[in-house]
């Protein structure tokens, strides 16, 4: 298959590109900066997003697009970051759609990421692909509004994929390495009261359910990105301890970490608890469903 990737050189793109380059695929990934980079057998890099780039016109026939760009959410949200934040994903999504829009031969489906974070938070609700969101906040609005700009694919007859990713866990990148660190100086425990729901997936699943979409026709609409079993913050700091054979005992209070990371500690001291009914459904069979495992994995 020939596929582009947006976003291709961030965590879930670079692994999702070495996925399918190893069995065989093309990948073009969309880049900023074509000339300081080299492709590669399976990997050919094409500039987009400037004035004078057209990407459409350095494309084969494509079976398929995924959207992963966007900057990142992990940096304290000021005014001007946040502007950031939603606007990459927008801008992107749209040069997305311009470039199907001016393709002679439509790719057969666009997978764009999302986040759980477009049900808002709840500490009591479980929320399916079904579900709507609970109450308005920042990143449930820039969900929003990057789906819908996404939708616009389907109006070219795509098929189209929201991936509502959530919490991802990688023993390199993302959220782990950050988790562990206080564990690694025999400080860590539970953050805020321990309740929120931490819906998490490790990364060879984000990835092969982002095949298993491009592959599979029944694969349409919202996906959530998520392992099956979700876990309360105070349960996944337990197992992430006896996994690091470290005490979990010092808890971290919910006023110092707003103190700290201000609207963003929204990522540490809310949750949702999404199960991924839509994937179960189609036949994805998850390689981790359980965070033990999957700790045993990413940490052996």
């Amino acid at each position: 298959m020939n596929i582009a990737v947006t976003g291709g050189t961030g965590m879930v793109g670079s692994a999702l590109t070495g996925y399918l380059t190893k069995n065989g695929h093309h990948v073009y990934i969309l880049t900023r900066n074509s000339k300081n980079k080299q492709n590669k057998e399976n990997i050919t890099f094409v500039e987009w997003l400037h004035e004078k780039s057209a990407p459409e016109n350095h494309l084969p026939p494509l079976d398929a697009i995924v959207n992963l760009a966007g900057a990142s959410i992990s940096s304290r949200w000021t005014k001007t970051q946040k502007k950031l934040i939603r606007n990459s994903r927008i801008d992107a999504t749209r040069e997305v759609i311009h470039i199907i829009q001016a393709l002679e031969i439509k790719p057969n489906v666009l997978i764009n990421a999302s986040a759980v974070g477009y049900y808002g938070i709840s500490k009591t609700e479980v929320f399916t692909e079904k579900s709507g969101p609970e109450g308005r906040n920042f990143l449930q609005d820039v969900c929003e509004k990057w789906e819908y700009e996404a939708s616009r694919a389907e109006d070219f007859g795509i098929r189209t994929v929201y991936a509502r990713f959530g919490l991802i866990l990688d023993d390199k990148e993302g959220a782990l390495p950050k988790m562990m660190l206080p564990y690694s100086f025999f400080t860590g425990g539970s953050i805020g009261s321990g309740d929120q729901w931490y819906s998490w997936v490790h990364l060879k699943d984000v990835v092969e359910m982002i095949v298993f979409a491009i592959e599979h026709n029944k694969a349409s609409g919202p996906m959530n990105v998520t392992s099956p079993h979700p876990e309360q913050m105070k349960h996944f700091g337990q197992k992430l301890a006896k996994r690091m054979n470290r005490p979990h005992w010092i808890p971290a209070p919910s006023f110092a970490v707003k103190s700290l990371l201000g609207e963003m500690s929204i990522l540490i001291l809310e949750g949702q608890k999404v199960i991924p009914e839509q994937p179960l459904t189609w036949g994805y069979s998850f390689a981790f469903p359980y965070l033990e495992d999957t700790l045993e994995d990413l940490l052996k």
